[in-house]
Order: C-alpha cells, then structure tokens, then sequence
C-alpha cells in the first residue's frame, strides 16, 4: 500500500477511513524512564501536542528536554477513530503523525517546548517533511488551552519573520484546539530508543526561534 499515490489534501470525513471498533492496545511505561504514557497523569503536569513529521524522531526530541515526564507517539487531527499506522500513512484518515507530550511546567516551560519544536523541522512545506511526502507529516500544533493557543500563534509570527528573513516562505503549520489523540502501536512508542539505528529524517532550517 505504500507505494500507492497518497492525497495531497485532508479528506473529508464523508470520505475518510471508517472508524475501527477499538482503541490500541499499548504498553503503558515509557521505554526510556519508566513512567506512564497514557493518562490520568498527576495534576501538576501538563500535556502538549505536537506534529512535525515523522514521528519517530520528533518523540526522541522531546523526551530529552529535562522536565519532560513522559512522551508518545499516535494519531490526531482527522476524522478516522483509533486509526492505525497503515491508516495513517495511506492518507485517508486525515490523522498527522504526533507526539503527546507530558511536561512539569515548574521545569520546562511550554513556550521552550515550542522553540524545540520550530527548530526541529521546516514548518513551511506544507504536506511534507523533506523526502517524507504525506498529509501525516504536516506540521501541527494542537493545543488544551487558551494560554498555548495564543502562545504558538505568537511564536508562529515571531518566527515567521525570522524564517522570511532567511528566505523562506510562509508557515504552513496547523494550529488549533487538539482533537483526540489515537496512541500509535507499541512498536511505534519510543521507537529509536528500541532501534538506535532506525530512521529518523529529523531536519531544522537552520533558523533559530527565539521565545
């Protein structure tokens, strides 16, 4: 199936995957400290959202920011429920491949997170993330509350003049309220903890982000 032409847009939901019946199973320890990565997590943490491509690599980068309790991969942003990476990849769920991130705001702020996450990728191609070609790989941030929302609208701008000045063109991340977050399969959390030589098409402008 990968190797089938995927759609350069978003399907509708009319048109997308069906719903699959149940949710995905999945080992509830992160790999790499040992903590919970599904929910209810204690009260004085917070969570983030996060699409920047692949999300094999983007896990990796936030799991080793200090502060950072847990992390996991999965699925948001489309219409289809508890989809499946095949789902996924083949463009017709309308899900991006994102990485939940759960943070202690006394450690590391949100607004650090977002510079990690600017830097991380090129938010301006679009469907894409260098030769990962896919509405998965779009660049995405899905915010849980108003505070995050107004802060990645504002680090987007700042950045934006920062990336135009270096010659690029206009930011195409999506940024919104987050939807339902669908966990990945076990295999896919903390996948380049499990397999250090795995992929990982990770790249940065260059450009840095300053909050």
């Amino acid at each position: 199936m990968f190797g089938l032409a995927r759609p350069a847009t978003i399907p509708e939901a009319a048109d997308a995957l069906p719903d699959r019946e149940y949710e995905m199973m999945v080992n509830n320890r992160h790999f790499v400290n040992g903590n919970a990565i599904k929910g209810p997590f204690p009260d004085h943490l917070e969570t983030a959202v996060f699409g920047l491509g692949c999300f094999w690599g983007a896990e990796r980068k936030f799991w080793q920011v200090d502060g950072t309790y847990t992390t996991a991969v999965g699925y948001a942003g489309g219409s289809t429920r508890n989809a499946t990476y095949g789902d996924a990849c083949s463009g017709m769920s309308g899900h991006a491949e994102v990485v939940l991130v759960v943070f202690d705001p006394k450690k590391v702020s949100y607004g650090t997170l977002l510079e990690l996450f600017w830097e991380s990728h090129d938010p301006t191609q679009g469907m894409r993330q260098g030769n990962d070609q896919g509405t998965q790989y779009r660049s995405a941030i899905f915010t849980t509350d108003e505070r995050q929302l107004q802060q990645a609208l504002a680090t987007r701008d700042a950045y934006q003049e920062q990336l135009s000045q270096s010659g690029y063109g206009p930011i195409t991340t999506e940024i919104r309220e987050a939807p339902e977050f669908f966990y990945a399969e076990d295999d896919h959390q903390q996948y380049l903890a499990k397999n250090p030589q795995g992929y990982c098409g990770m790249g940065g402008t260059g450009v840095s982000c300053v909050v």
